[in-house]
């Protein structure tokens, strides 16, 4: 069996388990106070910026959630795709915890760009209305796309000039950064990027991410808000232990590379079967394509996927995610599935 269902379902790495193993022995101070913590977040710190303050969470809607009540007073608004992540699969935590409306915008790729979002500053100073105040990509996208630079470089811009901060969802930012050159500051804070959620769940780690101010201003009584919002781990050198061993060595994007590769190998062998129509070209790990459906059911009882969406017409659009430990002899015997089923 093939499991493209997600990469949260691929085992921990390797290194990570014996980080855990090695970060538990002895005592360390609780709360972030340990030696090991203040490692991991000078790793981070060394990819973005000395002056970034960092702080580790528990996972990724907590990264968001958190990040963006730093960002909002109750009476503002979130701009972001209607597929994003906040949007969709955290359960109205964003609004729940910071008290602000998500405005959802429709697009094509999951990227959001400045003629989207022009038509959504209404209302602003009117007292009726939402003010808005934040813009919040997703890279890659949930749609597998990722944005270029220019294209970052124009929101960051577009967000600036009007008063709005640039939040980025990085669940999957190892992805995209391996594919854009492996460069983590060039493609975030240097093109206007305020606040970054670090995803390592997906990535080979247990369970942790970081939240990282690269506008640092915008920290302040950030720790007050972790607090509250019960992402403050008291054994904290557990989650540090995993960010350690991912960013030593560069591990992070080796892991994401490896993803991306297999992405692509499923892709193009895809895109040789007849009938198979792929949604996007494939940049990251996602791959998203249409099928009849007699095919997909197929395939899902021998295969694990997701159908992303239902169509009306006998066919959907199906997702097939590649992670860390997805092997070429995987792909290669979903592909060979794919072009029996299609026969």
């Amino acid at each position: 069996m093939a499991d493209l269902a997600s990469d949260n379902t691929a085992p921990v790495h390797p290194a990570v388990l014996e980080a855990l193993r090695r970060a538990n022995e002895g005592r360390a101070p609780a709360y972030g106070a340990d030696a090991l913590t203040a490692r991991a977040e000078g790793r981070v710190r060394a990819l973005l910026g000395q002056d970034v303050p960092v702080f580790l969470v528990w996972n990724g809607t907590g990264a968001n959630v958190t990040g963006l009540a730093a960002l909002l007073r109750p009476r503002d608004a979130v701009l972001c795709a209607e597929d994003a992540h906040i949007n969709v699969d955290e359960c109205g935590a964003p609004e729940r915890f910071t008290g602000a409306k998500l405005v959802d915008i429709p697009t094509a790729d999951g990227k959001l760009r400045p003629e989207d979002l022009a038509p959504r500053l209404t209302g602003l100073g009117v007292e009726h209305h939402v003010q808005p105040a934040v813009v919040s990509i997703t890279q890659s996208t949930e749609r597998g796309t990722v944005y270029t630079p220019d294209e970052l470089r124009a929101l960051g811009a577009w967000c600036h000039r009007h008063g709005l901060a640039l939040h980025m969802d990085g669940a999957r930012i190892a992805n995209a950064t391996a594919a854009l050159g492996g460069d983590l500051r060039a493609t975030t804070r240097d093109l206007g990027v305020d606040v970054l959620s670090f995803g390592f769940t997906k990535n080979g780690a247990m369970g942790v991410e970081a939240v990282a101010f690269l506008d640092p201003v915008r920290a302040e009584g950030f720790r007050f808000v972790r607090k509250q919002a019960m992402q403050l781990a008291s054994k904290m050198r557990y989650l540090a232990a995993q960010v350690d061993a991912l960013l030593a060595d560069g591990l992070w994007l080796e892991l994401a590379a490896h993803a991306n590769r297999m992405a692509r190998r499923l892709a193009d062998g895809a895109a040789g079967v007849p009938g198979v129509r792929l949604s996007h070209p494939v940049t990251a790990n996602g791959v998203f394509a249409t099928l009849p459906d007699r095919v997909i059911e197929s395939l899902q009882r021998r295969h694990a996927f997701y159908v992303w969406k239902a169509g009306t017409d006998g066919t959907s659009e199906v997702r097939w995610m590649c992670s860390w430990a997805t092997a070429p002899e995987e792909v290669d015997t979903f592909v060979r599935d794919l072009a029996e089923a299609m026969r």
